[in-house]
């Protein structure tokens, strides 16, 4: 049964865009299908076939975005949905659907368009790969399963295409796995993103069991609609948490892991061992993406019962995990020398800044922020790849130097994502992106804790991208070949992403703030005096003088200096105490390794132990009953039933043997025992017969 709804909209059944939804995320699965079953030389079909699917894709979700668009431009609220009865069970039924609403339109449009670039990219990246037609196969089915996880209006059909996700990032991460350091990570990435998996099927089964639907929004009685919040909030699950706040958290449990957030990050920066447009895609646009776009799109839940102040048990949770995450990531990116392992320490950084947004400011804050890094994070990532190309896989920051000269296109990208990642003022994207998180962090009633670490993160960001740029592509070259310029297909995308992490900016600044009123369905309208307020202004300064300080002292270090790579680092040298701890990730592993593993590891030997000794000799003793039973069934089979058996024949044999004596076929014999017969009768008559 097909059910079609359009909430908030005039007309009475979904739009035919709503109702080709589904095709956007199927498409590239279905290439994805098509080419795992080419051989390994179709490789310009299977790389056509992906990019060609992503490009419909991509088309679609405009599509969608217009006419979400369209809808906003004439007052409405645009949320249409497409749902179906998946399966019955007794009494209860199973639904699953989709929704097209303005927080899906973006999204898609984002997703699609960055990892199109991504695909076109990885033309180039990969062209020498040998298994370039299986990478293209597990990338489109990494970006379809993500496009799924967009547009999903129900619970469960959201965690499917999240667990796909999830299996594609290990494929996808482990790609080269022969080397042992990847599939290491690959299994890393998987089970720890499992521990969260397992929190959000948790809440999503209490949520099922609690409301009788996993429908988002379904006419008004959908899971994050009205009389189910409601029912949700007067529910009361224990140590002072409503049944809304307790779910909200288990799927907030989901999003850590997804991520990266503390203290399920350690897997994060581990992606690294796959090739860098996989880490583009996973740190930008899709996979880390996922657990950002979870709380905004459960967002009804974590803010229902919401006290004056604006704050939940939920959101607050959420503002408190990203703010520390922000501070750690960045803390730790300080003294890494892999030139990727930088940016994804500081992806972990900027999703917790995302985390952050959605827990002080609402979905719009944390939203833009999202959007804004899914471009410059990406040009940052792809511009990595292009200095590992043209460096000969070089990936140490210390055996590189000097590539503006060599690179130019390639620095000239780059410094555009850093200085974005940086919140450089004003003309950058991410100045406007984090401004609004600091905004919302400044005016948060319930704790000023968060503003000061992220004011302290941004600092740090602007330090540590700038010891990158310094190392990469300032002083000379300390590597072993000449380094050279990447291809156009793989500058051209960096081109295009440049120019979105410097246009996006403009959609969210306080004199039009458009993406916000966009989300929130209210009209956006051009005020300058915003950007003249005294709050702003101050505020601006503060973020303006936090970056300037960063990128100085980041200059004074290591600017235009080309240190050999067995010299220690300038931090290191002024400060060795605290070089050592960040450099080694502040032993957040080790100390996993000796007490979660650890008990694991001794755990699997109880286990080895119960199994052996206490299961494998109650087998043993069980076995051994059955043997002695068997051999008491043979006995009585042998001596009893057989012996009886045996000894009844005997006597029919003998019987049969004397019955066959008289039975000789002479008449006088019979004769003769007829007489003796007769004799014996008329005798036992006749003794009978005596009184």
């Amino acid at each position: 049964m097909i059910q079609e709804s359009a909430s908030f909209v005039p007309q009475s059944t979904a739009s035919s865009i709503a109702r080709l939804l589904w095709l956007i995320p199927v498409v590239p699965i279905l290439a994805s299908g098509i080419i795992a079953l080419l051989r390994q030389p179709r490789r310009k079909f299977a790389s056509a076939l992906a990019t060609g699917s992503l490009g419909f894709s991509l088309f679609l979700s405009l599509l969608a975005f217009a006419h979400v668009l369209s809808g906003w431009a004439r007052g409405a609220v645009v949320r249409e949905t497409v749902s179906f009865t998946w399966i019955h069970f007794g009494a209860s039924r199973v639904e699953l659907g989709w929704v097209l609403d303005p927080l899906a339109a973006v999204m898609l449009v984002m997703v699609s368009f960055v990892g199109l670039l991504i695909f076109i990219y990885s033309v180039g990246y990969m062209a020498q790969d040998e298994n370039f037609t299986r990478f293209f196969c597990f990338l489109s089915l990494f970006a379809g399963a993500m496009l799924g996880v967009v547009i999903s209006n129900s619970l469960l059909l959201l965690f499917m295409c999240w667990e796909i996700v999830g299996l594609t990032s290990y494929l996808l991460i482990g790609f080269w796995y022969q080397k042992p350091s990847a599939a290491a990570a690959a299994k890393k990435a998987f089970i720890t993103t499992r521990v969260g998996d397992i929190f959000f099927f948790l809440g999503i089964v209490w949520l099922f069991s609690s409301t009788g639907t996993l429908l988002l929004y379904n006419h008004g009685i959908g899971s994050l609609e009205g009389l189910k919040l409601a029912s949700l909030l007067a529910q009361h699950a224990g140590l002072g948490l409503s049944a809304a706040s307790a779910i909200a958290l288990l799927i907030f449990a989901g999003a850590v892991g997804k991520s990266g957030q503390l203290p399920l990050h350690v897997w994060l920066p581990d992606a690294m061992e796959g090739p860098t447009p996989v880490s583009a895609l996973i740190h930008a646009a899709t996979m880390v993406a996922a657990g950002v776009y979870l709380v905004a799109r459960v967002y009804p839940l974590m803010s229902i019962g919401a006290s004056p102040a604006g704050a939940t048990a939920a959101l607050t949770v959420v503002a408190w995990v990203g703010a520390a995450t922000a501070v750690f990531a960045a803390l730790i990116a300080v003294a890494q020398n892999d030139i990727k392992r930088i940016l994804a320490y500081s992806t972990v950084s900027q999703l917790g800044y995302m985390m952050a947004g959605l827990g002080l400011g609402g979905v719009s804050v944390g939203i833009f922020h999202l959007i804004t890094h899914a471009f410059f994070k990406a040009l940052l990532f792809l511009g990595a790849g292009s200095v590992i190309h043209g460096s000969h896989d070089e990936q140490d920051i210390r055996r590189m130097g000097g590539l503006r000269v060599d690179m130019p296109l390639t620095f000239i990208t780059y410094a555009i994502g850093m200085l974005a990642l940086c919140g450089f003022p004003i003309f950058f994207s991410g100045f406007w992106s984090k401004d609004g998180i600091l905004e919302a962090a400044r005016h948060w009633s319930v704790a000023k804790g968060p503003f000061y670490l992220l004011v302290f993160g941004a600092l740090l960001t602007a330090f540590y991208m700038t010891r990158q740029v310094c190392y990469v592509f300032f002083g000379y070259w300390r590597g072993h070949q000449t380094a050279h310029e990447s291809p156009r297909i793989m500058t051209a995308p960096l081109a295009v992403l440049a120019f979105f992490s410097i246009a996006l900016g403009f959609i969210g600044t306080p004199a039009w703030p458009w993406l916000r009123a966009f989300l929130e369905g209210r009209s956006a309208e051009i005020d300058f005096h915003a950007l003249i307020e005294p709050g702003f202004l101050a505020l601006m300064s503060i973020s303006s003088l936090v970056v300037f300080l960063g990128l100085g002292f980041g200059w004074r270090l290591y600017g235009n200096r080309s240190p050999k790579p067995e010299e220690p680092d300038a931090l290191e040298k002024s400060a060795p105490w605290l070089w050592a701890p960040l450099r080694d990730r502040l032993y957040f592993d080790e100390f996993y390794g000796v007490t979660v593993i650890a008990f694991y590891k001794w755990w699997a030997r109880v286990a080895d132990w119960i199994d052996r000794r206490v299961w494998g000799g109650i087998v043993a003793l069980v076995a051994s009953l059955f043997a002695l039973w068997a051999q008491f069934n043979r006995l009585l089979d042998i001596h009893w039933v057989d012996g009886g058996f045996d000894k009844t024949c005997e006597e029919l044999s003998e019987g049969g043997g004397l019955l066959a004596s008289i039975e000789s076929g002479r008449v006088q014999n019979y004769l003769r025992i007829l007489a003796v017969a007769v004799v014996a009768l008329a005798v036992i008559l006749f003794w009978s017969s005596r009184p």
